[in-house]
């Protein structure tokens, strides 16, 4: 299989521009973090606002910038696990 210069460049910007719509993304989430740590109220909302958030950037790097969303399903079923998992441990600790 032989790829062209014009196919390798096209798939270069479009993997470039989803790289860069993610990392804004991720800095507008992590923004949000900064937002809801100084707010005052209750601390477990706080908290599980703030957890949620990081799981979200966390599957969005592990997803995009790790490429596991090629990886098999045991893999995937892992990672959100492992997530799932360390929510709750987090949240019960509050």
């Amino acid at each position: 299989m032989v790829a062209t210069l014009p196919h390798l460049i096209s798939y270069f910007i479009t993997m470039a521009k989803k790289n860069i719509y993610t990392l804004a993304f991720l800095i507008v989430l992590t923004i949000l973090t900064t937002v809801f740590s100084n707010t005052n109220g209750n601390l477990f909302y706080i908290t599980a606002a703030i957890m949620v958030l990081s799981g979200i950037k966390f599957l969005l790097v592990a997803f995009n910038f790790m490429d596991l969303g090629k990886a098999n399903f045991f893999w995937k079923l892992i990672l959100n696990l492992f997530l799932v998992i360390y929510i709750a441990i987090v949240l019960f600790a509050v």
